[in-house]
C-alpha cells in the first residue's frame, strides 16, 4: 500500500473574528501554507470575563463563530492545505492567541489590522501590539482596508534590517502563487556619500537570492530625503507592499513614526508588516559581544 505524505510539522496560526477579515486573511494564509508546506490552524478566541470560569465560555460562543471556523477550515482544505480549527476560551484575545502559539508548534502567526489611527499607548491595536512584542514565533500583520486586488506587483523596501528575511519569504510565496513581479526598493538619503550606492545595490542583489529563477525581480535605488514618504509614494504602483518592521522594534511608543509604522499606515493598497522572532534578545547578544571583547 502506498503511504501518504506526512503532515507538516510546523503551523501557520490565523486568529479570526469576523467573516470579512477572515476571508482576506485566509487568502494569504493559503498561499503561504502551500509554498512553505505549513499546517494551518484557524482559531477563534472567546474572551471570558474574570467573574466566570473559563469553561463557561461556551455560553458566550455564537453559532456564527463556529460557522466562521468551519467555513475557513473547509476553504483551506479545498486548496489542499492540512487544516485544523479551534475555539479557545481565555481571559483576553491576547492571552488566547499567545496561548495557542505556545501550545501548538507555531512557526508563523498572521494577524489582521484595519489601519485605524493610533491611540495613546496603542499603535496597531491593543492585542496586536502585545502579540508582536511577546509572540515566540514569526508574526505577519496584514492591513485590511480595501478588497485585495489581483496580485501582479509586489513592493519590498530593503534597508538591511533584521526582519527583512520574513518579508522576503512572504513576497516569494505570494509571487510564486500569483506569478507576480517583485520590486525591491532601497531608499538612501541625498546626503549619503556616493560610495553608498554600491552598498545599496549589494543589499538588493542579496535580497534577490530569496527568489526562485521563475520570479521576475526589478531593483531600484532611490535617492530621497524622506525615506518613509518615498516608499509610500511608490506603493500606489503596486498591489501589495511587504516590509520588515523597523530596526530595534516597532511596537514601543517611542518608535511611533518610524518608517515601518508610517508606511504601514499610509501606504496604498494591501500592506504586510513582518516581524521575525528572535529567541535571543538583543541585550543578551550585546552582553555576549562585550564579554567576547
Amino acid at each position: 500500500m502506498e503511504s501518504r505524505p506526512s503532515a507538516p510539522d510546523e503551523t501557520l496560526l490565523v486568529p479570526v473574528a469576523n467573516e470579512e477579515t477572515a476571508d482576506r486573511l485566509l487568502e494569504t494564509a493559503i498561499d503561504i501554507a502551500i509554498e512553505r508546506s505549513l499546517r494551518l490552524l484557524v482559531i477563534h478566541v472567546v474572551a471570558v470575563p474574570d467573574q466566570l470560569p473559563l469553561d463557561a465560555g461556551y455560553r458566550l460562543l455564537d453559532d456564527r463563530d463556529e460557522q466562521l471556523l468551519a467555513d475557513a477550515a473547509a476553504t483551506a482544505t479545498e486548496h489542499g492545505v492540512p487544516t485544523d480549527k479551534r475555539v479557545r476560551f481565555a481571559r483576553s484575545v491576547t492571552s488566547g492567541i499567545l496561548g495557542a502559539i505556545e501550545k501548538e508548534n507555531v512557526e508563523l502567526t498572521l494577524l489582521g489590522w484595519r489601519g485605524r489611527p493610533p491611540r495613546q499607548n496603542v499603535i496597531l491595536g491593543s492585542y496586536i501590539d502585545v502579540v508582536l512584542r511577546k509572540a515566540t514565533c514569526d508574526v505577519l500583520v496584514k492591513r485590511i482596508q480595501t478588497p485585495q486586488p489581483d496580485i501582479d506587483s509586489i513592493l519590498v523596501p530593503i534597508a538591511g534590517g533584521p526582519h527583512e528575511g520574513l518579508a522576503l519569504e512572504t513576497a516569494s510565496a505570494l509571487a510564486t502563487q500569483h506569478d507576480a513581479v517583485v520590486h525591491l526598493l532601497h531608499v538612501r538619503s541625498e546626503t549619503d556619500p556616493a560610495q553608498r550606492e554600491g552598498e545599496a545595490n549589494a543589499l538588493l542583489l542579496n535580497a534577490s537570492d530569496e527568489f526562485g529563477s521563475e520570479t521576475e525581480i526589478r531593483r531600484e535605488v532611490a535617492v530621497e530625503d524622506h525615506v518613509a514618504g518615498a516608499i509610500t509614494d511608490r506603493t500606489t504602483a503596486h498591489d501589495i507592499t511587504i516590509l520588515g518592521v523597523s530596526r530595534g522594534g516597532f511596537v514601543r511608543r517611542a518608535l511611533l513614526g518610524t518608517i515601518s509604522e508610517a508606511v504601514g499606515r499610509n501606504a496604498s493598497g494591501t500592506v504586510f508588516l513582518a516581524k521575525r522572532y528572535d529567541p535571543v534578545p538583543s541585550r543578551i547578544r550585546r552582553l555576549v559581544r562585550r564579554v567576547a571583547q
